[in-house]
């Protein structure tokens, strides 16, 4: 990962874009806040979520819940301290 500070270059978006595709870069503001830029696959972020099996068997015992709630018993339950 490689870190630009910006308060010592202002490259243009097109370099910035060019730079992530190789590898995420993070981006240092002169104030010192700090950005992330990284290219996303998003074919191979779900292919890896498909192989996380905990994940799956999250998903799978969610999907075999039945009981419903109105939109005023969700109301409810935020509101409630």
């Amino acid at each position: 990962m490689k870190t630009i500070n910006l308060s010592a270059t202002v490259p243009s978006l097109a370099e910035i874009l060019d730079l992530a595709g190789e590898d995420a870069i993070i981006l240092r503001t002169p104030e010192g806040r700090e950005f992330v830029i990284a290219e996303v696959d998003f074919a191979e972020e779900v292919a890896m979520a498909a192989q996380n099996q905990e994940l799956m068997q999250f998903l799978e015992e969610r999907s075999q819940e039945t009981k419903k709630y109105s939109l005023d018993q969700i109301r409810e339950q935020l509101s409630a301290p």
